[in-house]
């Protein structure tokens, strides 16, 4: 999952980017409002997290312009004013939750995996599962008839994303798009590096093959095995 970080205080946005990383999103930052807009329009996001107060841009304005050109990607605003007048203008304005400063990370990060599973219609907030496939969003672990499959946390990310698309083949570039920040070089063979260790791991010891490469096209995780 993709996220788009728009703070322009340094030690705040430090905080949550690392914080967002850790938990294995793909983070990408902006320090104001104007940068902010013009990756929300550009790349593909699965949530955003904007603060109120930005330069060159406010954080309403910028998720006001987003609405208005129908981008509906799922906005966490941060904001320090505390007034429900002030919570209540940001909801009308578009986004989707408002926290205030100061917050526990663990309340943001909450916060962004209920949004996103809300915009993608997930019913199960902690646990994904594929046949025999079993994957424990809040642990961290992965296993496969009932046996632990231990995942570097890229492999992890990319094993949701895959799961998450189950019976649906993407391409390195979708997978760059969800996995990767939009400093990654297309160029470098790190998907395919990445993805030959995952599809390695989750195979391994069985006849059926979950994870599949579609020559010249992607990859897949069959649903139908």
């Amino acid at each position: 999952m993709r996220l788009l970080v728009v703070e322009d205080d340094q030690v705040i946005s430090s905080f949550v980017v690392k914080g967002l990383r850790e938990a294995g999103f793909a983070v990408d930052l902006a320090m104001d409002g104007e940068e902010g807009l013009h990756l929300a329009l550009n790349e593909p996001y699965d949530a955003m997290v904007v603060d109120i107060m930005l330069p060159k841009l406010d954080g309403l304005a910028l998720i006001g312009e987003l609405r208005a050109r129908r981008k509906n990607t799922p906005v966490i605003i941060l904001s320090a004013k505390r007034e429900v007048d002030d919570r209540v203008k940001g909801l009308q304005t578009g986004s989707d939750d408002y926290l205030t400063k100061p917050f526990a990370f663990s309340e943001l990060l909450a916060r962004v995996q209920a949004l996103i599973r809300r915009s993608t219609g997930s019913v199960d907030p902690t646990i994904l599962e594929v046949g025999d496939l079993r994957m424990d969003l809040l642990k961290r672990e992965v296993t496969r008839s009932g046996g632990k499959i231990d995942l570097q946390p890229r492999e992890f990310v990319l094993l949701e994303y895959l799961i998450r698309n189950a019976g649906r083949v993407v391409s390195k570039t979708m997978i760059m798009e969800h996995v990767w920040d939009y400093n990654f070089d297309p160029q470098t063979n790190v998907v395919e590096s990445r993805m030959s260790r995952l599809r390695d791991k989750i195979n391994r010891g069985f006849d059926k093959q979950l994870v599949e490469t579609v020559r010249g096209v992607g990859y897949v995780l069959r649903e139908d095995v």
